[in-house]
Order: structure tokens, then sequence, then C-alpha cells
């Protein structure tokens, strides 16, 4: 077929003066380019060697990249020539090009953010669309095989979350989960196999660290009940909403402010979880009656949202509504700082605190199973894990027993 590939650096630079790396696929003296994904500086290349130079930080592993693509290429043009299909440069460039797409992490990747954005999981997207940038920014590229994402690249890549990125142990493990996750599908769909798996035991393990997590005492949601007149209009509303939230078992903000007033009927409240789209029925406490009064006169009808921050958005817009949300959620934090300070409480006052808080006061006092109802968990296991940060009574109790002299 007189086809040859070989590595070339290609003389056409990008804005930063850096130029592409690329297999060169010539037949008939005409030539296509496989292009890798990776930029250099001239100054980094080798062109009696065609190769990385040292000097570059990641020569190791973009040469390794390179000799294996050229490699699958020399084997990928061997086959269609067994096969006597006579290609040209350019076909034989697509052909070769879509086993290069369907190896691509970043093309799993993407299709995994279309699918969650399209369910309307846009809190799942967000989060999931900034793990996928991470990775991205590491690599300085699109292009990553999933040989090349081997145990090695993901311990480096955990060294460079923890000390360039400066993210958290908790999620440093929330990016493995990810990396996990189109992995496992592309071995579903046969992109790669399954000896490659780079974690399970003796490979990868993902742990997550404890965390502690801190509620408010009795005392001090009390001290919050008694902040009546010592509160501007925005502060009052905040320390509304975060009450509103505690008093139903800490119900999540997004699902708070999606809260209509049809929502409310037989003396209880029913909605449907936006996480995982649980439906839940709670009894409506005495103690909401007083807060759903100050938003009484602004109804405008049954259908109406209770609390203002999505009245002016459109209901069928889900983008809309998570945004206008995740916008609501941060003011609100801002004034429950002052609501705080004002109440005496030196504990961090958030949204998400409503929750953490009612599992401190509920401590060990309510079975677990009634517990899990509460929550809404799908499984007791996870309400064991989450209550045990707040069951200290037997510690308590264990401690104090030893130290009674």
């Amino acid at each position: 077929m007189n086809s040859n590939a070989s590595i070339v650096l290609r003389k056409k630079p990008n804005r930063r003066g850096h130029f592409p790396l690329a297999i060169r696929i010539t037949k008939y003296r005409k030539s296509s380019y496989l292009y890798i994904g990776h930029y250099i500086d001239i100054k980094h290349w080798d062109k009696n060697k065609c190769r990385v130079k040292k000097s570059h930080e990641n020569a190791a592993r973009i040469n390794n990249l390179l000799f294996t693509k050229l490699a699958e290429t020399n084997k990928q043009l061997l086959e269609l020539q067994t096969e006597m299909k006579d290609y040209s440069a350019g076909q034989i460039k697509k052909e070769l090009s879509i086993s290069e797409k369907d190896s691509n992490f970043f093309e799993l990747g993407d299709i995994h953010l279309k699918e969650v954005k399209g369910n309307n999981k846009y809190g799942r997207y967000s989060v999931d669309k900034a793990y996928l940038g991470h990775i991205e920014k590491y690599i300085k590229c699109r292009k990553l095989s999933y040989k090349d994402l081997d145990e090695a690249f993901i311990r480096k890549y955990m060294q460079y979350l923890r000390n360039t990125a400066k993210v958290s142990e908790r999620t440093i493990a929330n990016h493995l989960v990810f990396i996990r996750l189109i992995f496992n599908r592309a071995i579903r769909q046969g992109l790669i196999d399954r000896k490659f798996y780079p974690f399970g035991r003796d490979k990868i393990v993902i742990r997550f660290p404890e965390t502690g997590k801190v509620g408010l005492t009795r005392e001090e949601v009390k001290k919050i009940e008694d902040l009546k007149n010592n509160l501007s209009k925005e502060e009052h509303h905040a320390r509304n909403v975060w009450l509103f939230s505690f008093y139903l078992a800490g119900i999540r903000i997004a699902d708070v402010l999606r809260m209509r007033w049809s929502d409310i009927y037989d003396n209880r409240i029913h909605y449907t979880m936006s996480k995982n789209s649980k439906v839940v029925s709670l009894q409506l406490p005495d103690k909401i009656q007083k807060i759903l009064e100050d938003y009484n006169a602004d109804k405008q009808s049954e259908n109406d949202y209770i609390f203002p921050e999505l009245k002016l958005v459109n209901p069928e817009n889900e983008k809309s509504l998570f945004d206008r949300s995740k916008r609501g959620n941060r003011v609100l934090n801002s004034y429950l700082k002052n609501v705080a300070r004002k109440a005496g409480i030196k504990k961090k006052l958030t949204m998400h605190i409503a929750r953490h808080s009612f599992g401190n006061i509920a401590g060990d006092r309510i079975p677990i199973q009634m517990l899990q109802k509460l929550y809404r968990h799908s499984s007791v296991t996870t309400t064991i894990m989450y209550q045990s940060n707040f069951m200290n009574r037997e510690t308590d109790k264990a401690l104090n027993s030893v130290l009674d002299f």
C-alpha cells in the first residue's frame, strides 16, 4: 500500500507559540496528520530522534504517548494492507480517527455531561464538569487514552490536586469516583479491556476521609428563635428559611426554595426531592405556621412559591431554577452570618447546618430507622454513618466513668 507513519512536530504554532505533536501518515507522497493533543516549545524538540527532550517536564509521558500512538497507527496500517484495502492518506486518517476518538476519556466524559444536563441534574452537571476541567488543566489538552489513565497517572494526578489545586482529601476522593465512573462505562462499551482497570485491591483504592459535622445545640437554636426585633428584613427572612429547614428535619435548601403553597394540605407538607426524586410527606409542625404567616400576604395563588427567591423564574426552565436557587442559597448564607453574630453563636451558620443541627439534637434519642425516614436516606447504613457524627452520649458516659475519681 506504500504507506507509512512517523512522529513529527508540525510547524503551525498556537497563540502561545507552541507547536503541535502529531503522527504523520504518508501514502504516495501525500500526508495526513493525527494530532495527539499536546503542544511544546520548539526548544524541547529533538529533531534527529523525533522525540521530546528531557528538558520538558512531561517528556517521559508525552514520548510514551507518541510511541504508543505510532505503534497503534502502524498496526492499523498493516491490518488495512492485509485486508487489501486501497485507502488514500486522508481516508486512512479518517479510519484511524474513529478508534482514536472512541478511546479518548474526554469523549465519554462529554457524553456523560450531556446526559446529566439533559436529565436536568444541573447540580451534578456543575460538579462533574469541574472534575473534567481539572483533568484537562492537568494534562493541558483534551486527549487522554484509557491505557494512559493508569495507576501512575492517577497517583500523580492526586499529588497535583493535593499540592497545586489545593483541594481537600474528600474532594480528591470525589475526583477519583468520577474517573472510575467514566472508566467503568468505557469497559462496558468495549473501549478498553478490564485488565487495564486502575482501581481495586492492590491498585488505586478510593478512601473517603472522616469528616466532622458540626451542628447547633438546642440552646443555640433557641437563640435563633428568640431573635425577632434585632434583625433587618433580609436577616429575618434568612432566619425564617433556616428554621423552616430545621423544623422539617433539615430539608435541603434547593427543596425549601421550591416549596409552593399547594404543597401544604391536610396539615402536612408534600414535595418531591430534587436530589433523587423521592416523594416526601411530613406533618407540619406548629412552629412552621408562625413562619408561614410572614409570607401569606405575598401569596398570589395556591401554586405560588412560599419564599420569594424563585417567584420571577420560569418554573419550566430547570436551568434558571437551579441558578436562582444557587444564588439564593449564597445570599441567605451571607445574612446568616449576621444572624449568628447577633445571636451570640460562634459556630458557622449556613443553610446546610440546619440539617446537621437536626442530627446533632436528635443524637441517639430517635431510633435509627425513624431517622432514616426523616432524612429520606435510601439505606439505613447511610443514616448510621451520618448520625455517628452526633451520637456522643455513650462515649461521654464511658469517658466520665474512667475519670470519676
